[in-house]
């Protein structure tokens, strides 16, 4: 996909590979002129489609709807939770000895997606009703609460956030479809939770660990697996961990060659660190090397390739299994403090001081780009997943 900032040339991001059956529109055939001149339609649709499309974009009204079409395959772009960058909260004392506090608007979150071919920022539809989800509180002023959130199968999942209680804000997950444009809802979770270990394999969503409305050791050693292609819809029980001490914080647990990844702690404290095999239901020791070298957020491309940035370091690195230890890719300032990135499409995105990175890792020489967000907002985290259809274009 192609990235535009204020200060760099655009980059062109791959399409997806996916391809998807062409269709005729008969509507537009009605209503516009033939794609190319001399051709059908269909045959048209054919060649385009393999143009990448940035470079059909600004041709022709004809071309720039053709690639938001159905018709064509679709091109990866950025979604992303953003939260205002205000002032956090609005604190209210009363004339009596009872202090009352007010969260301002800039505790909300807002669903955007950064359309890489126009270049433009747009909302998504609201999700359906549920609790506010909490992304500060006046007891913990220093730290941001955790909305945790995945992509699997071409979805953008939101499966655990926190209430002003403190308690699960979601009893079952929400999923937002970039092709429908529409939010549904997922089952219903056995147990509610928070500050768990959240992943992803194939099209399957596991969740480990964590707390409910208060602490269970059960729930601090359960995991669930949901798999999204299943009829059945409802999510298992698998084998659980052996303790409860991945409960600490909200984590990953990284989709990796039919593996899950995790760490029981952030950052670049001291850390255990276990390996899941979904085909196995069985839990593995994490091997020496990359429990060392997890510095910071992980995220697995294509779930072959897996890359970490080091928070303290602002280095990225991918980590090689066969010699088991993670190679430096670039060293850039920017991706110091790192919170959370994604992977796919030969991009590695990254969430940092409330900004958004790309890093193109597939060119001979590593880019960097820092993606303009809409005016007054910072990213909270950040997911590469297909495009959304466009059928108005008057902006």
């Amino acid at each position: 996909m192609t990235i535009t900032t204020s200060s760099t040339p655009q980059l062109n991001l791959p399409t997806t590979t996916k391809r998807h059956k062409l269709h005729h529109d008969h509507h537009d055939h009605h209503h516009q002129q033939p794609l190319i001149p001399g051709l059908p339609d269909h045959i048209a649709q054919l060649c385009l489609s393999q143009i990448n499309p940035s470079c059909l974009f600004s041709i022709s009204s004809s071309w720039r709807r053709f690639i938001y079409s159905p018709s064509f395959p679709p091109f990866f772009s950025l979604y992303a939770i953003l939260s205002p960058s205000s002032s956090p909260h609005t604190f209210q004392t009363s004339s009596s000895t009872t202090t009352t506090t007010t969260l301002s608007s800039s505790n909300s979150i807002h669903f955007y997606n950064f359309d890489p071919i126009s270049t433009t920022w747009r909302i998504l539809p609201p999700p359906p009703l549920y609790p506010p989800l909490l992304l500060r509180h006046p007891s913990f002023l220093s730290r941001n609460l955790s909305i945790q959130s995945i992509s699997v199968s071409g979805n953008l999942v939101l499966l655990a956030a926190t209430t002003l209680n403190l308690y699960p804000a979601l009893s079952r997950p929400l999923i937002f479809n970039p092709l429908s444009q529409a939010w549904t809802f997922g089952p219903t979770l056995a147990t509610p939770r928070r500050w768990c270990a959240l992943g992803a394999s194939c099209s399957a969503v596991y969740v480990a660990s964590g707390i409910g409305s208060h602490y269970s050791n059960d729930v601090a050693k359960s995991l669930e697996k949901w798999d999204l292609n299943k009829k059945t819809g409802e999510w298992e029980s698998k084998k659980g961990l052996k303790d409860g001490r991945f409960s600490r914080e909200a984590i990953d647990a990284v989709g990796w060659r039919g593996k899950l990844c995790m760490v029981n702690v952030k950052g670049d404290a001291a850390k255990e660190g276990v390996i899941y095999d979904v085909e196995e239901d069985l839990w593995k020791e994490m091997p020496e090397g990359m429990l060392g070298g997890w510095r910071g957020p992980v995220a697995a491309m294509a779930e072959d390739v897996m890359y970490v940035v080091d928070e303290v370091k602002g280095c990225l690195k991918k980590y090689v299994a066969e010699e088991d230890y993670w190679e430096e890719v670039m060293v850039c300032e920017s991706l110091k403090g790192a919170e959370q990135i994604a992977a796919e499409g030969g991009r590695v995105c990254v969430v940092s001081g409330g900004k958004i990175s790309v890093v193109d890792v597939v060119a001979a020489q590593p880019r960097l780009t820092v993606v303009d967000l809409p005016q007054g907002f910072q990213a909270v985290a950040v997911h590469i997943l297909p495009r959304m259809p466009v059928t108005d274009f008057s902006i």
